[in-house]
């Protein structure tokens, strides 16, 4: 695999000083995967009721796969938040 294939991985430190800002945190990446979410619906609403001319329905697909590569990158990021407060809870 060349080094433009390989999965990166980011490392983040994030300061948290409490259990309520832990739990702001993951409230705000569920609020924002929500939302991304819903734009993924709402999106693909329009294309399947056929909404727009050909280059509207082309652009609605490409923000689609955009909306679905955040989510997909939250719910990573969701992930890793509660691995990381379970093994610092240990």
């Amino acid at each position: 695999m060349s080094a433009e294939k390989r999965p990166r991985v980011l490392r983040l430190e994030v300061p948290i000083e409490s259990e309520e800002e832990l739990a702001a945190l993951e409230g705000a990446l569920i609020a924002a995967r929500a939302t991304e979410l819903s734009q993924i619906r709402r999106r693909g609403d329009r294309l399947a009721f056929g909404y727009g001319n050909d280059s509207a329905r082309e652009t609605m697909d490409d923000e689609i796969d955009q909306a679905e590569r955040r989510r997909t990158m939250l719910d990573r990021l969701l992930t890793a938040l509660k691995t990381a407060s379970r093994t610092t809870d240990q």
